[in-house]
């Protein structure tokens, strides 16, 4: 089973960066497509950055686009979310997450294995 573990979160002022990471237990992690994916407080989790196993491919929810970078290092069983430029609404619990498959998917349920998530808030 692979052990997640979310790194990097706190509180920043808008405007501001913060660089997440999840370092996985397992080296099978390096055929796992890997996901972010957010909870704000009252609402539903959501897709937000996406990596094919090989980081060939990267996808990214519209509301991230051009602000966040999703990269992984396979030779160290690690991805990273590296956020700039965050504003209010990026305020959430994030999630790393171990696709099913090597090939991103955007559903959460298309994911198997999850971290405990770590805090990001963004102040005014």
């Amino acid at each position: 089973q692979v052990q997640l573990e979310e790194s990097g979160g706190g509180l920043v002022q808008a405007g501001g960066s913060l660089r997440l990471s999840c370092a996985a237990s397992e080296r099978t992690f390096s055929t796992n497509a890997m996901g972010w994916f957010r909870q704000g407080l009252g609402k539903e989790r959501e897709f937000v950055a996406g990596i094919s196993w090989n980081a060939d491919n990267t996808v990214y929810a519209d509301s991230v686009k051009g602000r966040f970078t999703i990269s992984r290092d396979n030779g160290h069983n690690t991805v990273y979310l590296q956020m700039n430029n965050l504003k209010p609404e990026d305020t959430a619990l994030y999630y790393c997450a171990a696709a099913r498959t090597s090939f991103i998917r955007t559903v959460k349920n298309d994911y198997r294995y999850w971290g405990q998530g770590t805090q990001v808030t963004v102040s005014s």
